[in-house]
């Protein structure tokens, strides 16, 4: 399968089931709060257009969550099949948000990746992302 048998387009609600066993099969890729199919066709609401799927003809290769908040862009679950790594899709998926984010005139993008994904890590250097060594993330469960 090479990059040219993949498309791209808009993450839907009915993609949920295919992009959360998706997710399942990557083990980098958390599922926690906020992943639930109700949850999610609310992010999908909030931010039309800016998630995504890559497929093939038959399945799904690949998927992204992306939003904004009006002042940060926000990449989430960006998850390509292990079959399908080292083709582009992974790069394919994060140039359709981050075009997504542009044309929304979100001017700065934030990601989160776990301090064990070494290999997510080397893809977002490798895409221009840059840790930020001054911040220090925290979270409350509301």
């Amino acid at each position: 399968m090479n990059a040219e048998s993949i498309s791209m387009r808009e993450f839907v609600l009915a993609d949920y089931d295919s992009a959360v066993a998706l997710w399942q099969e990557v083990k980098e890729v958390e599922i926690c709060e906020g992943d639930s199919r109700d949850e999610i066709r609310d992010y999908l609401a909030r931010n039309p257009g800016m998630s995504c799927v890559a497929e093939t003809r038959d399945m799904m290769v690949g998927a992204a969550l992306c939003g904004h908040d009006g002042r940060r862009g926000f990449v989430y679950h960006l998850a390509v099949a292990a079959a399908c790594r080292g083709r582009g899709v992974g790069r394919m998926l994060l140039e359709h948000c981050t075009s997504r984010l542009r044309a929304a005139g979100i001017r700065r993008a934030i990601i989160l990746v776990a301090g064990d994904n070494s290999l997510g890590r080397q893809f977002w250097i490798r895409n221009g992302w840059e840790g930020i060594e001054a911040a220090f993330p925290m979270a409350i469960d509301l």
